[in-house]
């Protein structure tokens, strides 16, 4: 990403408040409903590793126009589904029809939210305003003014009150009393059993099949009225979205809550799969050592500096070592020890036996030692966007790359960036050759490489201070970036390997974008990600550096670089290494 703005419209700074929203979100589900397989994955809350759809229309919040509360109320509800529904149960007693089964996930919802208990009235007070603030935004859009809008907005206000919920304001009394008369008529004898039986789930799903059922016939039948009148009033767009009948309920078929992946992220990955990725003109790229783009005296002063700021911290680089090497090393041979007084015997000391009977010390034992044979690489986003933070991850970098050569273990720090902002050369070129449609990349690609595997951090130091001069930092072509490490790692002798992405957000060349599908950066980085993953030759993981990468990368960690670089930041590096890890590869 490029955007370097704090402003309220900035794009990067509102995912990276949804990003922490959604993390302090899912930390509230796993603590409310004791399930600590929940978590959100690229805007998509996964439960047991799958995708858990929220079916019900007010558990969908948008952020910047909903306010705390309502994110609050959302997670309570969540973790109360996740505490009293059994899903098999749900799925066996769900109908087919896309409106019945709209109002029977509707009241299935309702009834859960229904059993929390008294000594959680925070929850409560959650739960009421999140309810209440969707039933505002609902009257405000307008939607009642249609017949099937107000048919089921009624059903949800009645629902809400029977199941403990409300009370009504009296403009929504008066606004539904004739409806609600008219439903009471239609579905009364259910209706009424509804309360009763919210303590059983099986119990309560029969009355609740009932009602969602004649809700879909009545609607069915409105509309056919309305149309054989003249007067056709389709579902509009904004009570569809409302009532989340835009979930595509209707195409899910028998598969139950949470086995299907959410619609635009299986759109996504097709579109990734069948994406032929192009480059317009390759004759620009460049590869470089950091030493070349920076002047000899400004690195020095920029290492110093990078060392000064390295003390500050007080990191306990001998702590860091020991973790690296239980989480990489194993014992391997290192020679023999010899003059030992058990083992196997050393034949070159077999006079001493007749010399000296006394001496024992005839024997000779392997000697082995912890090392890793392993390949580390880390991948840096050389994005503009990535500026404000690059004191912080060049420390973090450095640090790592020590501990590890410590341990025995090869490391490649790279970064990757763009030779222009908004196009270089290639665009140029596309230009002059009149603009052909659909032209691929069109910036110059820039590699820089501030340690190279065979290098020794005592050598390489001052490169890797490079990555403060922070205006040579454009855009990033993050799946190129990608297979080059691969490229380059896959090359090293090792026998296990492990890539380290670290950026900010998705991948950005303003150019390409407005010549090309604007998403073909993005396809592209998804699909070289998953390509790797699913050879499993190499471990990936992410940092995101104040944003979520889960979205791109299966296993990914947010970075939080607004506190001080301390033992719980390289512990949760550590953590997402150990993850990540892949069986050992041999060279």
């Amino acid at each position: 990403m490029t955007t370097t703005s704090n402003s309220p419209q900035d794009p990067a700074a509102a995912a990276r408040r949804q990003q922490r929203l959604e993390e302090l979100c899912a930390a509230l589900i796993r603590a409310q409903s004791a399930q600590p397989a929940v978590r959100y994955r690229g805007h998509q809350l996964e439960w047991q590793g799958r995708p858990y759809p929220l079916r019900a229309p007010h558990l969908h919040p948008e952020p910047g126009l909903d306010d705390l509360g309502s994110f609050r109320g959302v997670a309570d509800a969540i973790a109360l589904r996740l505490r009293h529904q059994d899903p098999t149960l749900h799925l066996h007693w769900l109908p087919a029809p896309p409106v019945a089964r709209l109002v029977f996930e509707l009241l299935e919802q309702l009834r859960v939210e229904s059993l929390v208990e008294d000594h959680h009235p925070g929850s409560r007070r959650n739960l009421h305003h999140r309810f209440s603030a969707w039933s505002n935004q609902f009257l405000a859009s307008g939607q009642t003014e249609s017949h099937v809008g107000l048919l089921l907005f009624t059903l949800a206000m009645m629902s809400w009150v029977q199941l403990g919920g409300g009370p009504l304001d009296e403009p929504t009394e008066m606004l539904i009393e004739s409806t609600r008369m008219f439903l009471l008529r239609e579905i009364g004898p259910a209706f009424g059993l509804l309360r009763r039986h919210r303590q059983d789930q099986g119990a309560f799903a029969k009355p609740a099949l009932d009602i969602a059922l004649c809700l879909h016939e009545l609607v069915d039948g409105l509309q056919q009225r309305l149309a054989a009148d003249g007067k056709g009033e389709p579902l509009s767009e904004d009570t569809r979205k409302a009532f989340g009948l835009l979930l595509e309920l209707e195409g899910e078929g028998d598969q139950g809550p949470g086995s299907s992946p959410a619609e635009q992220q299986a759109r996504l990955r097709q579109a990734a799969e069948h994406l032929a990725y192009r480059i317009y003109s390759d004759r620009f790229d460049r590869e470089w050592p950091a030493h070349q783009r920076v002047r000899p005296e400004l690195l020095g002063r920029l290492r110093d500096s990078l060392d000064q700021r390295i003390r500050e911290q007080g990191l306990n680089l001998n702590l860091l070592t020991k973790k690296l090497r239980r989480l990489l090393a194993s014992p391997v041979e290192q020679g023999w020890r010899f003059g030992e007084e058990e083992g196997r015997l050393d034949g070159r000391r077999l006079p001493t036996l007749v010399t000296s009977l006394a001496d024992r010390r005839v024997f000779k034992q392997e000697r082995r030692q912890p090392r890793a044979e392993a390949a580390v690489t880390f991948l840096i986003d050389n994005s503009g966007s990535m500026r404000p933070h690059m004191e912080s991850i060049a420390m973090l970098v450095d640090s790592l790359a020590r501990a590890l050569e410590r341990i025995g273990a090869r490391v490649e720090i790279l970064g990757f960036t763009t030779g222009h902002w908004n196009g270089g050369q290639p665009l140029r070129q596309w230009q002059r050759d009149g603009r052909p449609p659909e032209p691929g990349r069109l910036n110059e690609r820039c590699h820089v490489v501030y340690k190279a595997a065979q290098l020794p951090w005592r050598r390489a130091r001052k490169d890797i201070a490079a990555l403060l001069k922070g205006d040579l930092f454009r855009e990033g072509l993050d799946g190129e970036a990608l297979l080059w490490a691969e490229q380059r790692l896959l090359a090293l002798p090792a026998r296990e390997r492990l890539l380290l992405v670290i950026s900010d957000g998705c991948p950005m060349d303003t150019a390409t974008r407005q010549a090309n599908r604007q998403d073909i950066l993005d396809l592209h980085l998804r699909q070289v990600a998953s390509r790797l993953e699913r050879e499993g030759r190499l471990a990936l993981c992410a940092l995101g550096v104040g944003l979520d990468l889960s979205g791109y990368y299966r296993h990914s960690q947010l970075l939080d670089l607004d506190q001080a670089l301390d033992n719980r930041v390289f512990d949760e590096v550590l953590s997402l290494l150990a993850k990540a890890r892949a069986p050992g590869r041999h060279s």
